[in-house]
């Protein structure tokens, strides 16, 4: 069995929508779908009345309306769905949605950007390791994946100028060794697993200066698997030419027994 899975950070879901997303979503076809910022609520937008065959899952952000959130869209009925991380510093803004599944753990999340300030970049840097230490108490019990918007690019080769950035949050050496320590405690990127160092593979790019055209961008959107799904990665993707939004899907399709 091959599960295709996608994962988009939408910038706004019922703008999407006016957007040509049915259109993306009977193309693309998902098994699982994780969508990040939706800045919506499911009541809002109609749940799982609006697209046939898909059980619907969200959670919005409670502390800001309109602000953050996650969807997600499966066709096979998960056997739970959590909401959140367990660290209560760490709810209210609609990050996290996790489906237990028979073989693993799919988490679609939209992680916090540091750029606002200090102490939002301290928060980004507590949610990291405040999932990090769920997930790894969660892989005791089956394997991880997870998807979503990491907010931060990881090496230089996945920006298109990282020189320039290297001030950035967002491309801070402290992010960018969280995401060392995630790799080194056996989390694969699958994009570079599929696709070795293939250059000028982005997932995002500003919707200033015309930086899209020109593909002057960021892969900072992901699918990891913990390694004992390495073997079932089958393919890894970045649909870039898919409109809608500052972001574009990226995809994972899993081949499991």
């Amino acid at each position: 069995m091959i599960l295709r899975m996608y994962s988009w950070n939408v910038n706004g879901f019922r703008a999407v929508l006016g957007k040509g997303f049915r259109d993306w979503l009977d193309r693309a076809a998902p098994d699982v779908l994780g969508l990040q910022e939706v800045k919506a609520e499911e009541d809002q937008v109609g749940g799982d009345r609006l697209f046939d065959g898909y059980h619907c899952y969200w959670n919005a952000a409670r502390s800001k309306k309109g602000y953050s959130g996650t969807a997600c869209y499966s066709r096979p009925e998960p056997l739970a769905v959590h909401r959140g991380l367990p660290d209560a510093r760490f709810q209210g803004e609609g990050r996290v949605i996790r489906l237990e599944f028979e073989k693993f753990h799919f988490f679609n999340i939209y992680f916090p950007n540091g750029q606002m300030s200090q102490d939002r970049l301290d928060f980004k840097m507590g949610f990291y390791d405040a999932f990090l230490e769920h997930a790894q108490e969660l892989r005791r019990e089956k394997p991880i994946v997870v998807c979503g918007d990491f907010n931060t690019a990881h090496r230089e080769i996945d920006l298109k100028n990282p020189k320039a950035n290297e001030k950035t949050s967002g491309f801070l050496p402290i992010e960018r060794a969280w995401l060392d320590r995630f790799v080194a405690h056996g989390y694969v990127d699958t994009f570079r697993h599929c696709h070795g160092d293939v250059e000028d593979a982005y997932s995002w790019w500003t919707y200033r200066f015309g930086a899209r055209s020109r593909n002057v961008g960021w892969r900072i959107d992901y699918f990891f698997v913990s390694e004992e799904l390495r073997g079932a990665v089958r393919d890894a993707w970045i649909d870039a030419d898919v409109p809608g939004s500052d972001h574009c899907p990226v995809g994972l399709a899993l081949e499991l027994p």
